[in-house]
């Protein structure tokens, strides 16, 4: 039997060591063998808002190539941990003091976003305060890696530019010359319509009229009675996200499809999703699909993201994601180095290994702009596929380089510290 002084000691010891085993499960947690910290990847996307689900596939694609990295030994050896903020869908302000957040509180090694061009563009200029190394995700505007694109971010997503190039002249010599633009009002709408017109002007065709719309417009009927009064061969919609469901689906409502063509640049498979049949109608971009045969891991690819999502197939939101999360992997495993200048040199002209890459050709960062040089998807979207998930048909794989404005015209002049 032990006294009471014994049983007070042992008792005083047991709970010193629980303590201490609860403090091990506290961040920042200690993993490895060696005791270092974890190696962070911060993400600042949209959560709430129009965006919401594009940010929220994303944060999915992040997610699962985290998981791989992981699986293959983390980044450096240390295990890899993703923190993510929501930026919201609108408010640039709140996008910028998350990403304050992640950098100076959360400590991240490399931050990732957005979906929004505002906030991409804003958020790069955190980061290259910060000299941190940005991979952009999902905003298109011209000028993340144009007039303002900086020595320590890249872009996985295409260019406005390249997506209005790979099919304007489709637009023009099939459909017509006359276009009217629905434009949501911001840097990714400006910038798509900006490029369509510059089309316009190469071809000899006609702008009738444009609306600037809303981020978070509900109600599109006075666009859609000014874009009918202008009498166009062809309405183009670059509204994005909810804001695209909405604007398509009335515009079915009001009979606008069977009297004009109707068309744009961006298009994606949540949008798809969320109309109802008889508004998957049009002409359009896709930057990734996921039905393509013959394609080396797609299929695992396929698969993985199923398990993610309760089944549902794998959009380009979710390439996104996962590629500027293996991007980031990739090249400090090469590199051996989390050193920002380092693995941004290394990252001029990086090419994805096919398991990455996931479509036709090699994808690359392009040295002078850092933008991702991958292959384009044009198309026409259908009310129903071969399965319930493929509403859009492939018509044309067009290579990002051959559509892609020349790095000189781009605007893009790159300083690199000194």
């Amino acid at each position: 039997m032990e006294t009471g002084e014994a049983n007070g000691k042992r008792r005083t010891i047991l709970k010193a060591a629980a303590a201490a085993g609860v403090a091990q499960l506290a961040p920042p947690f200690i993993i490895s063998a060696r005791g270092e910290t974890p190696i962070r990847i911060g993400l600042n996307d949209p959560f709430t808002g129009t965006y919401a689900q594009l940010g929220r596939n994303e944060q999915i694609g992040c997610e699962l190539a985290i998981e791989q990295i992981n699986a293959k030994g983390g980044i450096l050896g240390r295990h890899v941990e993703l923190i993510s903020e929501d930026s919201t869908s609108a408010d640039t302000g709140t996008a910028v003091q998350k990403a304050h957040k992640l950098i100076d509180r959360d400590k991240v090694d490399f931050l990732l976003g957005n979906v929004n061009s505002a906030m991409a563009l804003a958020i790069g200029e955190v980061a290259h305060d910060a000299k941190k190394l940005l991979i952009v995700t999902g905003g298109h505007t011209d000028a993340v890696t144009g007039a303002d694109c900086h020595w320590n971010v890249f872009r996985v997503c295409n260019t406005t530019r390249m997506e209005t190039n790979s099919v304007a002249e489709l637009l023009f010599t099939k459909y017509g010359k006359r276009w009217y633009f629905i434009t949501p009002d911001y840097a990714f709408g400006h910038t798509l319509q900006q490029g369509f017109e510059v089309a316009l002007k190469q071809y000899g065709g006609t702008e009738v009229g444009a609306s600037l719309t809303p981020l978070g417009t509900t109600d599109y009927s006075s666009y859609l009675i000014k874009a009918q009064a202008a009498n166009p061969d062809v309405i183009l919609f670059l509204t994005a996200g909810q804001d695209a469901v909405n604007s398509l689906k009335q515009a079915v409502q009001f009979g606008l499809n069977k009297r004009f063509h109707i068309a744009g640049a961006q298009q994606e498979l949540e949008v798809l999703e969320g109309l109802p049949p008889d508004a998957r109608i049009g002409t359009w971009v896709f930057e990734w699909y996921w039905n393509q045969p013959n394609v080396p891991h797609l299929a695992e690819f396929v698969t993985a993201i199923k398990r993610k999502t309760g089944g549902k197939v794998p959009t380009a939101r979710h390439w996104f994601g996962y590629v500027a999360a293996w991007t980031c992997a990739l090249v400090a495993n090469e590199q051996k180095s989390l050193d920002a200048v380092k693995l941004a040199k290394a990252l001029e002209g990086f090419k994805l290994p096919p398991e990455i890459a996931l479509m036709p050709d090699t994808p690359f960062y392009r040295a002078g702009d850092h933008q991702l040089m991958p292959n384009l998807y044009v198309g026409h979207a259908v009310s129903q596929g071969a399965s319930p998930e493929d509403l859009f048909h492939v018509d044309d794989v067009v290579k990002g380089v051959d559509v892609a404005l020349p790095v000189a015209q781009t605007g893009c002049k790159l300083t690199w510290p000194s």
